[in-house]
């Protein structure tokens, strides 16, 4: 995994609640076991009509649209436990997700894959969906050692909670498996005991 540390960069909305994980990747495309090329298929039944013409009034389909933060409304996640959502948001190119909240397993499924969910106030992530529709090229900053996630043109700064485990593990850009093999001479130490 990238290491995460700091992050500046214009946001994405998707002012929607209550979005599932079958909304996030539809379950027909679950058919491959590695990571790659799910970003294509990222919220595909709401990105185009009739499976091939893009939905010109989806946000990702909007060209004035960028950035890799992601912008949801309230229980982002909900639904299925499959790890193919979290699979899909970091190959479109998101980094982080902002909700006011996230369906637990989702949250964790997101921070295995090395994306960022940032849970803030509800009234806070309502100033900012609000002012992104309005202005596009805001920027959030989000600064993971300090635990603060910044709109500086709306005067926002959240702190946000995270595990520290997995703060440490998006620090140094490790999953669960390279954080044990960083510790291996600590565990040759300990077997040699």
């Amino acid at each position: 995994m990238e290491k995460f540390t700091r992050l500046q960069s214009k946001a994405v909305p998707l002012p929607i609640s209550d979005v599932d994980t079958d909304q996030i990747i539809p379950a027909r495309f679950l058919k491959a076991t590695n990571k790659i090329g799910f970003g294509e298929n990222l919220f595909r039944d709401w990105r185009y009509l009739n499976d091939t013409e893009p939905n010109k009034e989806f946000v990702l389909n909007n060209p004035k649209y960028s950035g890799s933060i992601l912008v949801a409304g309230a229980n982002f996640g909900c639904g299925s436990s499959r790890e193919h959502a979290a699979w899909a948001i970091e190959d479109y190119g998101f980094k982080v997700v902002i909700s006011s909240f996230f369906a637990d397993i989702f949250k964790g499924n997101a921070l295995n894959n090395g994306i960022l969910a940032i849970q803030i106030d509800q009234h806070e992530l309502n100033s900012i969906l609000q002012k992104l529709e309005a202005d596009p090229e805001i920027i959030i900053e989000v600064d993971l050692e300090a635990q603060k996630c910044t709109v500086p043109v709306l005067g926002i700064e959240s702190s946000f909670e995270i595990d520290p485990y997995k703060k440490y593990c998006l620090l140094n850009g490790f999953d669960d498996i390279d954080f044990l093999l960083s510790k291996k001479t600590e565990i040759n130490k300990f077997e040699k005991k």
